[in-house]
């Protein structure tokens, strides 16, 4: 059985206490798109989306950086 990744429900504490900076920080360090989808929803579904637009941009910023391919893995 896969263990809960709670990632996104950190973001959200960060960013709800008022941290806009430390969740940015976070989100730039996000482990996989799944998790950076799952923090968007999460904002969308809590009405947060254009109030903290930094963050934001953020997110969208990271999701395209996550999906883009990569040119040059390392071994």
């Amino acid at each position: 059985m896969a263990r809960a990744n709670d990632w996104a429900s950190k973001v959200m504490a960060l960013i709800n206490g008022g941290n806009a900076t430390a969740a940015i920080a976070q989100i730039k360090v996000a482990p996989s798109v799944k998790d950076l989808k799952a923090l968007q929803t999460i904002m969308t579904l809590s009405r947060l989306t254009g109030k903290y637009r930094n963050v934001d941009a953020a997110i969208a910023e990271n999701l395209e950086l996550l999906s883009a391919p990569r040119l040059h893995r390392s071994p």
